[in-house]
């Protein structure tokens, strides 16, 4: 049980590899605040989870909100003492209509939008949690990353690839300050993976497409939203203790 007495609070929890990391941390005895926009997705995961017998409470929170994210890391301290993991699971390219435009295409909004989606969600949780890990002398923050802050995705744009590579050198950044503190942070850096949001996309790509995706890939396989999350599990557990400031590529040999 890696995760026995351990209270982690994770960020777009309720579906993708948010969701697959609230639920293996729930069966593996965390006890897990689970934290989206969505009411609906969080209720199937506490009920999926409860019939693991895992812990899990959810919170309705905007990531990309100050005002919410401070009210809701003080209700987790307040009902359950502490925060001992940060998952910062928000972000991703769909939220636009052409996620791999090419830059001369983009929109300013656009790029905005992207930017702030996958960076700012993951600042202001980091914001807020740092002084409590700090006070306790311990904690584990894991971020999401992606192979396209490597500039390694043709299948997304610049918008994506310099906000991904935001988050890992927020990763870094934050390791040497936290790091004095008794504190990880980590990142993890995906390929292709096959959560609820990208699925459809890639079972509409032309069959060559997606031939080619996995010629590419050593493993010949896509990702799914358990293949991340059990490395975030890893960076999130003890078993990780002397692991800080890294960004594992998680993208079957890509």
């Amino acid at each position: 049980m890696r995760f026995a007495d351990r209270v982690a609070l994770i960020t777009a929890a309720g579906s993708g590899i948010g969701r697959a990391t609230a639920e293996i941390m729930a069966v593996e005895g965390g006890l897990v605040v689970a934290v989206d926009t969505d009411a609906g997705r969080l209720e199937s995961l506490l009920a999926a989870v409860a019939e693991t017998g895992g812990r899990v409470v959810g919170r309705v929170a905007d990531a990309l909100d100050p005002a919410q994210v401070a009210e809701t890391v003080a209700w987790a301290v307040g009902e359950l003492g502490t925060i001992d993991i940060l998952v910062n699971a928000v972000g991703g390219s769909t939220i636009i209509a052409r996620p791999a435009a090419p830059v001369e295409q983009l929109t300013f909004a656009d790029w905005q939008r992207l930017i702030d989606f996958n960076l700012s969600g993951t600042f202001l949780f980091c914001h807020e949690v740092a002084p409590i890990m700090k006070r306790q002398r311990r904690g584990k923050i894991v971020n999401l990353a992606s192979i396209a802050g490597r500039g390694l995705s043709a299948s997304s744009s610049s918008a994506y690839a310099a906000a991904k590579g935001g988050i890992i050198a927020l990763t870094k950044k934050l390791a040497t300050e936290l790091g004095p503190h008794g504190i990880t942070v980590n990142a993890i850096a995906p390929s292709l993976t096959l959560t609820e949001r990208i699925r459809p996309h890639w079972n509409q790509r032309p069959p060559e497409e997606r031939a080619a995706e996995l010629s590419r890939t050593p493993l010949r396989r896509v990702a799914e939203a358990a293949d991340q999350a059990r490395v975030i599990c890893f960076l999130a557990s003890a078993d990780a203790d002397f692991v800080t400031g890294v960004t594992i590529d998680v993208t079957g040999g890509v």
